[in-house]
Parts: structure tokens; sequence; C-alpha cells
């Protein structure tokens, strides 16, 4: 095995020219549909850039892949066309490639409901792919980049390539979005789709921390490292996670499921207090424990870094002596400091990009897209999968269903 082939079908020589589809992408989508369609008995080629397969499976979920959700449903994705994934979701599910990862003895933890990752690491997911693509008589040229695609006359494609021209019946791609260019994404599917005529929505980072202004980074930089469950509402979107403050600014998933509705000058509104009616429990903290400090109070319920902080910013914004005890407090003291803890209110300076984000908002418009097998209606042959189309899940798992599922719906067809 050459360090171009992950595998090799043995009918299917390495300077084999004419392909029945080629697959442009070894992500999780790519694979997936790869293998689907060589168990078809298709002779299939999967041409990658990257010196390796799955490098963005292997970095995901902290290194242990959340390669699924068991709750995966259309209303957990974004799209300019919402009703185009439920097909692919209904017709291979969670449960089957649950089924799929315990055939292959795969170890697996439910870290959260219906979120599961590998155990340890995400290594045996990238396996799992690999045997499956191997099993089914699927050729992996690794290393290797494709310069130029022209549909042929008489059908089937023609591709440039690193390794010489290729011919194909049908074409796959499968090149993920913008989403971490240091393993290699770039904007080449949103390139191919526009050359065959297909419109690309605006793409934007998602599910990607925030950084923040001067004012707001010296207040929270000193807090950076501590974790805390949260509420936070961005526009019509309201998330109950865990927060974590960085070096860099806020990040966790509570802030990582709000970016995904969030656009440069919108305002994000913590609660710190994560549902408690700040107002009602500090009015009667007056009456119950009146020589109470403010910072004494959040500190019960909070890291006591971030309680001093908190307490120290709203006294400061609302003009209060910090010292003062709860039994000083007027009505209006109580309605404001409720509202600073409830309902606190800030501006990011942006997000981190495409740098650290983990997915593509946005992307390959898919009305000009067959909902049932990924096919291109106007370009017979042509397949689009996986991240480059405008279909984003949200933090949990959904994202990887939506590359097993399109992956799938499309190599029962290819």
């Amino acid at each position: 095995m050459t360090e171009h082939h992950l595998a090799s079908n043995l009918n299917s020589p390495s300077d084999q020219r004419e392909w029945d589809v080629i697959v442009i992408g070894a992500g999780a989508a790519g694979m997936m549909c790869a293998a689907t369609a060589g168990y078809r008995g298709r002779r299939v080629l999967v041409i990658e850039h990257a010196k390796r397969a799955g490098k963005k499976i292997l970095m995901s979920g902290g290194g242990r892949c959340n390669f699924t959700n068991m709750d995966a449903a259309p209303e957990h994705y974004f799209s300019a066309n919402p009703h185009f994934c439920i097909s692919a979701l209904k017709r291979y599910t969670p449960r089957d490639f649950l089924e799929l990862v315990e055939r292959h003895a795969v170890d697996y933890v439910e870290k959260a409901p219906g979120q599961l990752f590998c155990a340890d690491s995400a290594k045996p997911m990238v396996a799992l792919l690999e045997t499956e693509c191997e099993w089914a008589g699927v050729t992996t040229w690794l290393s290797t980049s494709v310069n130029a695609v022209a549909a042929r006359e008489q059908g089937g494609f023609t591709l440039s390539t690193s390794r010489g021209t290729l011919g194909c019946e049908a074409l796959v791609v499968a090149t993920g979005g913008l989403s971490i260019p240091t393993l290699g994404a770039t904007g080449f599917g949103y390139e191919l789709a526009r050359q065959f005529g297909l419109e690309v929505l605006p793409t934007r980072p998602a599910l990607v921390p925030f950084t923040l202004t001067a004012g707001w980074k010296e207040f929270f930089t000193p807090l950076a490292g501590i974790s805390v469950p949260v509420s936070v509402r961005c526009n019509d979107a309201y998330y109950r996670e865990p927060l974590l403050i960085t070096h860099r600014g806020l990040s966790g998933p509570v802030m990582l499921k709000s970016s995904t509705h969030w656009t440069p000058g919108d305002s994000l509104h913590i609660d710190w207090l994560d549902g408690l009616d700040a107002q009602q429990a500090l009015a009667q903290l007056r009456t119950s424990e009146p020589r109470k400090l403010l910072r004494q109070w959040l500190g019960e319920r909070l890291p006591k870094r971030l309680a001093q902080a908190l307490a120290q910013w709203c006294s400061s914004t609302l003009s209060l002596d910090s010292e003062h005890p709860a039994a000083q407090w007027s009505n209006d003291t109580v309605a404001a400091l409720a509202q600073c803890l409830n309902h606190f209110s800030l501006k990011p300076a942006g997000t981190e990009g495409w740098r650290t984000a983990e997915v593509t908002l946005g992307g390959i418009d898919t009305r000009a897209v067959s909902s049932k097998d990924m096919s291109v209606g106007a370009v017979p042959g042509l397949y689009f999968i996986g991240e480059v189309l405008d279909v984003t899940g949200q933090l949990g798992g959904y994202n990887f269903q939506w590359a097993w599922s399109s992956g799938v719906a499309c190599g029962n067809v290819a």
C-alpha cells in the first residue's frame, strides 16, 4: 500500500484512467458515499488533496468525534431551503449509523442526551470509514489535487489532476466548507458549483467562539478558564448551555450555538443566573439576609472570581457602593441589579472566524439539487454532498449525521 493509497480494488489498478464514480474529498460524507457506491459494484475513486483521509474527523469533538445525535431532525438544521434535508435524514438515520459503529466494535459514550462520541479517540471512526471503503473495493488517492473539471459531450466528466487526466460517469463533490483552513479547507467545491451554473449562497463561519472589544476584553481576560452554565439570547434564539471564558473571548457550547444566529452588530444577552429570577431573589435577600453583600450572594451561585467581577461591574455601572449590604438596596436598585444579572448585554467584536469555526453556514443553493439523491438536475452525473451544501447542523453531532445521510443518499444512486 503506497502513501497515495488507502485501499485499492484489485480489479482497479492504480493507473486506471476511467471510473464509474469519482468522489472529490475523503471526509465523512465523501468516504460514506464512496463505500455505499462501491458496495453496489461501482468502480469508485476517492481523490483527497491532504496527506491523509478524515483530518477534520480526527480533530472534531475535542479529538473524540461527536459522530451523531440520536435526536437528529430537520429542526436542528439551518438552510435557506429548510425542507431539503428531510428525505436523506429519514432514509439513513442515526440508528442506522450506530448499527455500523457497533458492527465495527467502536467504543462510544453518550456525553449528553443523544450526543454520541468515540470513547477515547476519533481514530477508530476514521478507521471504520477506511475499512468500509476497502471492503467495498474503493480506491483512494491521497496527496492528489484536482486542477480542473469539464463535462464531456457524450456524458460524464474529465478531471485534470496532479496524477494525470481522469474520466468518470458520475462526479461527487464532497469538499466540505471553508472552516479550519489549516486542515485543508478551500472554496473549490463552490467554484465547481458556480462553473456548472449553481448559485452559492453567502457563507460565514458558524459554531465559532466570539472575540471581544477592548473594554470587554479587560473585563473578561482575568476570568479566563472559568466555565459556568448560563442562558444566552441572540436575536430569536435562546440556549441554556455552559459558557467558557477564554483568553481570546467567549466560547463554550452556548456561545458556539449562539454564533449561528449572530451577525456583526448584534448583541448577546447573558443570564448569569441561568433562569433564577434575580429581582425576586434579591428582594427576598433584603429580608432574609439583610447584611449580605452582592458579591457574597453571587459567590454562592457562581465561581468566586466571576462573582466578584460581576458584583463590581454591576455596582460601578449603576453607581452603587459595592459595600452596601442588601438592607440598603432600594426597589429601584434591586430592579437594576436584576437587569444586570439576568440580562447582561454585550456586543462582541466579532468571531474567531474560519480559523476555529466548526462548520460553514450557507453554501450551494439546494434548490438546484435533488433532496433524494443529491444530484444536480441540470447536469446529469453531478452530485454535491455534505457541508458544501447549504445545510448546517446545530452543535451536537448533527453535522456528522448530515454527512452520513447525504453520503448514503448519493452513494445509492451515483
